[in-house]
């Protein structure tokens, strides 16, 4: 008995829902999330910018992502990097490309400041670990602090992020011969990947495509 209630009070609480859990994200809430997960995450997987989604942004995964980013919640970009990762390694897209090198979209140093960490650093740096590829934290780096996009237009979107990227210290100074994944939380219009992936071609790096946990167009 004293056992149990022991154990009981050295669990935390569930950063979604409050339950006691020995876990970063209680099971409940893992089931509620994994609703959300696609059926065809490469439904998107083609053309200039291919795309690999594991979910739809809504719903439970879209209000986890929030806490992930604003509530100080680190550990639910870690879970849904080995997701993501996991998802990954069971596609079809992985069994073209082996050798892949990985790069998140990062954040300005003031946002970082703000926020103590890139969410989408977290689940990549999680993803690699899971898939066993490599992680370039610093491939890209942000040099304009650009506004947040959810009430942009298609035209402001393009002029925020236009330029904000340039080649970061990990590929600066290193020939890479491995096509680039770009990692991030959210997949909207593809505007930040676009201009993420632009930077790389133009430093003659091969870019394979976009991984995210969600989009609102899957």
């Amino acid at each position: 008995m004293l056992k149990s209630l022991l154990s009981l009070f050295l669990q935390s609480q569930c950063p979604l829902c409050d339950r006691p859990t020995s876990e970063d994200i209680c099971q409940y809430c893992q089931q509620q999330l994994k609703s959300y997960q696609q059926q065809d995450y490469c439904q998107f997987w083609s053309g200039k910018l291919p795309v690999f989604i594991w979910g739809i942004y809504d719903g439970k995964l879209k209000r986890a992502i929030a806490s992930l980013k604003y509530e100080n919640h680190p550990e639910i970009g870690k879970l849904m990097g080995i997701w993501l990762g996991e998802a990954w390694l069971n596609s079809p897209a992985v069994s073209q490309h082996k050798n892949v090198r990985v790069v998140p979209i990062p954040l300005h140093t003031n946002r970082w400041q703000q926020r103590g960490f890139n969410q989408a650093e977290i689940i990549a740096k999680s993803f690699c670990q899971f898939t066993g590829y490599k992680l370039y934290s610093s491939g890209l780096k942000r040099i304009r602090d650009t506004q947040q996009m959810f009430s942009l237009n298609p035209a402001e979107r393009e002029n925020n992020v236009k330029n904000a990227f340039i080649l970061g210290k990990d590929l600066s100074k290193l020939p890479i011969n491995s096509p680039i994944l770009i990692v991030d939380d959210i997949y909207t219009t593809g505007t930040t990947a676009r201009e993420a992936a632009k930077i790389l071609q133009a430093n003659r790096i091969a870019v394979l495509g976009i991984a995210a946990i969600a989009s609102s167009k899957a």
